[in-house]
């Protein structure tokens, strides 16, 4: 074992990122509109508040404690998640343009919204 190589991590290109509103597309949670809590690129998965609920039980730590059960969100794929413009309550695919002073900014398709300031 002490010959075996380690893979190189890759980071997946995501089209949404920490901050953004999106809509889930697909799954039990399809419909449900939330904020990205965190970015998993290496995953190519997101965290979104209030998406993919779990429960989970916590044994106790020490003597006396009592355990718990903490209701969590757990990571969801970012290919289930679209970004969602919340002034027209609609979601849109993503495009890359350029502003004037020649900064590359996300912009929604349906809307033209620029998501990057």
């Amino acid at each position: 074992m002490a010959n075996r190589k380690e893979k190189p991590k890759v980071f997946y290109k995501m089209h949404v990122k920490t901050g953004d509103t999106v809509q889930v597309i697909a799954g039990k949670d399809k419909g449900k509109v939330g904020e990205v809590v965190k970015a998993l690129p290496q995953l190519s998965k997101v965290v979104v508040k209030g998406v993919n609920m779990k429960t989970k039980h916590v044994k106790p730590q020490q003597e006396g404690e009592s355990g718990q059960i903490v209701t969590q969100e757990f990571p969801i794929h970012s290919s289930n998640v679209m970004l969602y413009s919340t002034k027209q309550n609609v979601t849109s695919r993503v495009c890359y343009t350029f502003t004037a002073e020649g900064k590359k900014v996300r912009k929604l398709k349906k809307t033209g919204e620029i998501l990057d300031n």
